[in-house]
């Protein structure tokens, strides 16, 4: 899940040099050897100050050699503003926003209990015609909900829980005693 604002703006970036040039195959892949940074080994390494720059340069260069250049200069940038934790979350936004341009969205769909297949693509295909194209839905388990459906997608929430309908039916339970 992208968290820091800063990882979209650096895949929006991204996005737009590589749609530009025709190279969104090349940054994907790209990116997805610079997310290898995000990882809790590397960032121990990468974070700690009393490893020189030229030691944490080299792990960059090693980690992207035979990358594209300017994903390479975007590992460089991301070493040089202490940023690589960021790296797993640019690389998600920039294949939402692939994805978006190929009229593909994605959704997490949080139940109270595991969803069946047969529950689950039913969950897409109504998903699916709401939005007029191809949702990927990835599903969560959350027992607080107690029952019923939340689903985030993109920027859009959309909560059927039970426990939002009685918080809901509380509140109105309380203006009623007034």
């Amino acid at each position: 899940m992208i968290q820091d604002v800063a990882a979209k703006r650096y895949a929006e970036a991204a996005y737009l040099i590589a749609r530009q040039d025709g190279t969104e195959a090349v940054w994907s892949e790209g990116l997805t050897a610079l997310a290898g940074l995000g990882t809790e080994e590397a960032q121990v390494f990468l974070q700690d100050s009393r490893v020189p720059a030229q030691r944490k340069a080299e792990l960059l260069e090693s980690a992207l050699r035979g990358i594209d250049p300017l994903v390479l200069n975007l590992g460089r940038l991301l070493l040089r503003r202490k940023k690589t934790v960021i790296a797993p979350q640019i690389r998600e936004a920039f294949q939402e926003l692939v994805d978006a341009a190929n009229g593909i969205t994605h959704a997490t769909v949080t139940s109270a209990v595991t969803l069946s297949q047969d529950e689950l693509r039913a969950v897409t295909d109504k998903l699916s015609g709401m939005t007029g194209g191809t949702v990927v839905v990835q599903s969560r388990v959350d027992e607080s909900i107690v029952g019923g459906l939340v689903v985030q997608m993109g920027d859009r929430l959309i909560d059927g829980s039970t426990r939002s309908r009685l918080q809901a039916l509380k509140r109105r339970l309380a203006g009623a005693e007034r």
